[in-house]
């Protein structure tokens, strides 16, 4: 059983701390003593009554936290001498709860009582209970009862509760309609202001055709006649033409609807027009093609381009497989840095500006756009791995422009600083690490004289660095992520030549495997995992620069292209930023014709960089 302490906001006064501690000690020793004294019976001068429950209280107190009873309490009806006040509509253990918080300003909300608080607290006008039901409301939506909550919160006029239900089941939709029955119980428009949100967060519009089904299928003899309202809610031109032929257009609720024929004609014709010329653009503007709004953005931050590193910021739009180029650049340029996101804030760690290696830290907030100095690590470090597990962002290895390290620095956020840690048991820049089952894996890299097929891994437990099976192939400048219960190892440069091969770590047989190679050979890339795909993005191939993105589906052990980011560059940093309330401001907006000249924003075929073997 949980609690909420429910507490009314208090805005204290910048006269002095002293004061403040003061009003705090005479607030607490207050409502100790007025609680003691109801308890004791002591100068009470009204009777509750519910059901055969009696609650001595004082009118002064209850009025100070009600409205309700204020306005009963001051009732010319209610005669002062008048002692027992009998309430109906609500339980006595309701009451108490009430009675406790008029007295304490803490609330004991559980999952066995919020159902009958939350009604009386707002029939008596308590606002404090009314929130903390909110707040415990909140902390309790799953997929299977965050549609029901939501209508809960309607009924009460909860308006923040209702949002925030609301905004879970989008944001987990996937999870709502496979899994909630509540969903099943929905009526027809209201699945319908499900489905067609430009908010709700699926993958494909597969899942969508496969929630309407569901949703149909509960009870399809009452609810088939609605097929043709619901398959517009569908963005059907973002089907893959096999999909829609084989599974949507010949399915029984879609065939023996007359109203779906033109549905079906008009995306038919979208969707061959598409396939008959590979180069046209989708048609953004239609609306059976516009994307959803992504509930995760990737951020790709520097890199080095056109023979300087750079400051551009750009970032993914998933759902409209679209770069945009932010204003928001970074305020100074750097390239073989990291990136870690952290409760929203972006860290730039590392790296180096054409002439100096850095130890400099630096934040961006994506809410506020607003770039700032962080700590500074211990140690330069260019060709950085970094890592976030448990709240700590971890810096590995690296070069300081005279030697490659094998030392290892955390940050802690709450301490705000670098603190050096047990170092690797390699020397290590150019590597690169992530995190998996509470431990971080490092992987790769160059030690000064060759490319290294060495990894180990972290573990803060213990406090050690323990080596693992070495990969199949030699690889610095390589790019490793974490998909799936596994370690991935992406490209590099084997000290021959950059590759396309990729391979993963299974931490149960301790075994590396081979994947299915990528398009392009490249090193000094970026990598990240967004919408279960992993992506690999810009680089070097061994040639030129490159600003080719593609992204691989585990599912399907399979690489696909996806839209080239707008700058050619290498030596870059990813990562995804997720639940942004100002999203709109850094996904694709014109969503009409994609640009396809890069002239404009492209560098020449060229890399270069500080002392490496890439």
């Amino acid at each position: 059983m949980s609690a909420v302490d429910a507490r009314p906001d208090e805005s204290v006064s910048d006269e002095s701390a002293m004061s403040a501690s003061l009003k705090s000690d005479f607030s607490s020793q207050a409502c100790n003593v007025l609680a003691e004294l109801r308890e004791q019976g002591e100068l009470c001068d009204a009777v509750i009554r519910v059901e055969s429950a009696l609650f001595p209280i004082h009118r002064n107190i209850m009025s100070a936290c009600s409205s309700y009873f204020r306005a009963l309490f001051t009732s010319q009806m209610l005669t002062t001498n008048q002692h027992e006040i009998s309430l109906t509509q609500v339980g006595a253990d309701v009451m108490s709860v009430l009675i406790e918080y008029a007295y304490t300003r803490t609330a004991k909300i559980t999952a066995m009582n919020v159902e009958q608080v939350l009604p009386a607290a707002d029939q008596f006008h308590i606002l404090g209970v009314v929130k903390a039901c909110c707040e415990f409301l909140t902390k309790e939506l799953t997929p299977e009862n965050c549609i029901g909550i939501r209508k809960f919160a309607q009924s009460y006029f909860c308006s923040g509760l209702e949002q925030k239900a609301h905004s879970y089941t989008l944001d987990n939709f996937h999870a709502v309609f496979t899994t909630s029955n509540e969903f099943l119980q929905l009526d027809i428009d209201e699945v319908v202001e499900l489905l067609q949100s430009d908010n709700l967060n699926v993958r494909t519009e597969e899942l969508v055709f496969d929630a309407l089904c569901r949703w149909i299928d509960y009870s399809p003899e009452r609810r088939r006649r609605h097929i043709a309202r619901l398959l517009r809610t569908i963005r059907l031109g973002l089907l893959t033409t096999n999909f829609f032929v084989e599974k949507v257009k010949p399915h029984e609720y879609v065939k023996e609807s007359e109203q779906c024929r033109p549905i079906v004609i008009e995306t038919l014709r979208f969707l061959y027009e598409l396939d008959m010329d590979d180069r046209r653009e989708v048609d953004m503007s239609n609306p059976i093609a516009r994307p959803r709004v992504p509930h995760e953005v990737m951020f790709v931050i520097g890199g080095w381009s056109g023979g300087a590193p750079t400051n551009m910021v750009e970032t993914y739009d998933t759902r409209a497989d679209r770069w945009v180029v932010c204003s928001v650049a970074d305020t100074g340029p750097r390239a073989y840095h990291g990136m870690i996101t952290v409760d929203g804030t972006i860290f730039i760690i590392g790296g180096f500006d054409g002439v100096e290696y850095f130890n400099s830290c630096r934040t961006f907030d994506p809410v506020k756009k607003l770039w700032e100095e962080a700590p500074p690590m211990n140690c330069k470090r260019c060709y950085v791995s970094v890592a976030l597990l448990a709240g700590y962002i971890y810096a590995m290895g690296g070069f300081d422009g005279h030697v490659r390290q094998n030392s290892v620095e955390r940050f802690t956020k709450e301490t705000n600083q670098w603190s050096l840690i047990r170092p690797m048991h390699h020397q290590r820049s150019d590597a690169c690490a992530t995190t998996l089952n509470g431990k971080v894996y490092i992987c790769g890299g160059f030690n000064g004289q060759e490319c290294l097929n060495t990894a180990e891994y972290y573990s803060p437990d213990t406090g050690q660095w323990t080596l693992i099976t070495n990969m199949n192939n030699r690889r610095s400048g390589v790019g490793v992520i974490a998909y799936n219960e596994c370690i991935y190892a992406l490209g590099g440069f084997n000290g021959v030549t950059r590759m396309n091969t990729g391979e993963r770590f299974c931490p149960r047989t301790r075994q590396w495997t081979d994947i299915p190679e990528m398009y392009s050979p490249r090193s000094n890339f970026a990598t990240e995992i967004i919408d279960d795909m992993l992506f690999t993005i810009g680089g070097f191939n061994g040639v030129t620069t490159i600003f080719n993105v593609e992204c691989y589906d585990s599912q399907a052990d399979e690489w696909y292209d996806a839209t080239d980011m707008s700058l050619y560059r290498s030596a870059l940093s990813a990562c995804v930023v997720k639940g942004l309330p100002n999203v709109q401001d850094y996904i694709y907006q014109n969503r009409t014709v994609r640009n396809q000249d890069h002239s404009s924003t492209v560098d020449p075929p060229e890399h270069s960089g500080p002392a490496s073997p890439t």
